[in-house]
């Protein structure tokens, strides 16, 4: 693979209110508000700008002298997509530019998996790029809260779901504890590039039964029939924050424990 990577920008939807983690945005790890370091691993990967979309001057306040962008944006918007499409109007960028859409709650997200999103969505037509990882472990594929995925030859996105897919039929017949070899079992990685024309036409297409169903965004494009290009993240991306309990694995984790 190459070392080089196209021009990016990172954004960053930080939204104050969160019904399992209040004011998520500014909780620290290790003395450092979740949204800095967020901010920080994206300059790290080497965005051309860094923006972070915030619903909430407390968060802005946060953020001042680290280097990003603050875009104040409508406290209103239905998903993290609705207030970036926000952010590509305001900074009028261009329909081509690769917009890459880092979740707020992804403090430790590698700087690789940031490029390699980007780079996947430069090297591809598709509309969308987005990770994925093997899965290994049978507890995972069977687990709901891992959103599983299926690629087609060219590496575009088939199909995204919460249930066990592929279903291997002849090795689940017998048992379900162990995952067969040869089934290419992929975990969703939910880090996004668009480009910018995208991201606002995105936001104008109507909700969908599957995307309804599963409760996955992602499948609104597919089901609309637009590509997703998907790669393998070339790092681990630890998992995001999303409990007082995940915070508290984040800091032994940095601890060293």
């Amino acid at each position: 693979m190459s070392t080089d990577f196209p021009p990016f920008i990172v954004a960053i939807p930080a939204r104050y209110g969160s019904t399992r983690l209040p004011a998520k945005p500014l909780r620290e790890i290790a003395g450092v508000p979740m949204v800095v370091r967020v901010a920080q691993r994206a300059l790290l990967a080497g965005a051309g700008q860094v923006v972070v979309a915030v619903d909430d001057q407390r968060i802005a306040d946060a953020l001042a002298g680290q280097g990003v962008d603050v875009c104040m944006t409508r406290s209103d918007h239905a998903s993290g997509s609705d207030r970036l499409a926000e952010c590509a109007t305001h900074y009028g960028w261009p329909d081509d530019a690769i917009v890459v859409n880092l979740q707020g709650d992804e403090p430790f997200a590698p700087a690789a998996g940031i490029r390699e999103v980007a780079r996947a969505l430069a090297e591809d037509d598709a509309p969308v790029a987005t990770l994925a990882t093997p899965i290994s472990e049978a507890h995972e594929l069977f687990d709901p809260n891992v959103v599983k995925l299926v690629r087609m030859a060219s590496g575009r996105a088939l199909y995204f779901s919460r249930a066990p897919l592929p279903w291997a039929r002849d090795a689940f017949a017998l048992h379900r504890n162990v995952l067969p070899a040869d089934v290419p079992f992929l975990r969703h990685i939910g880090i996004y590039a668009y480009r910018a024309g995208f991201l606002k036409r995105y936001t104008q297409l109507a909700r969908t039964p599957l995307e309804q169903a599963e409760s996955l965004e992602q499948l609104r494009v597919l089901e609309h029939g637009f590509p997703i290009a998907v790669r393998l993240t070339p790092e681990p991306f630890p998992p995001g924050i999303d409990t007082q309990a995940d915070l508290e694995r984040a800091e032994q984790w940095l601890a060293g424990g």
